[in-house]
């Protein structure tokens, strides 16, 4: 099976996000707070942020991929998603997990960001 596929049938390619807590939007405010220096559209937009997981004892895992395995700020785009997400009142502990799978492709971003970048 190739990369896509190598899935149950109707298992999501990307883990759901915890869209019902209350804690969700402003976690996604805060993840739109940080830019890929090279596009001028935030990660949350440009679709990098694959899953934002938010435990009981407000524990935020975030799931997030790069625009290229390349990208000259892989190292550091964590950090700055951590330090973003740990500003919301009310979050106890962010652990940020880089992942490629599936990996990100231009038809992840948002509209917002496709009008953004002359895509629309």
């Amino acid at each position: 099976m190739n990369n896509r596929t190598d899935h149950l049938e109707g298992e999501p390619l990307i883990i759901p996000s915890s869209t019902d807590h209350p804690l969700h939007e402003s976690i996604v405010e805060a993840c739109r707070s940080v830019f890929d220096p090279e596009i001028p559209v935030n990660i949350y937009d440009l679709g990098l942020i694959y899953t934002i997981e938010i435990g009981e004892e407000s524990t935020v895992k975030v799931l997030m991929s790069l625009t290229a395995p390349g990208c000259p700020v892989a190292g550091e785009m964590p950090g700055w998603v951590a330090t973003a997400v740990e500003s919301v009142p009310g979050v106890k502990d962010v652990n940020v997990e880089l992942i490629w799978e599936p990996p990100w492709g231009m038809e992840m971003m948002s509209d917002e960001a496709k009008l953004e970048l002359g895509f629309m």
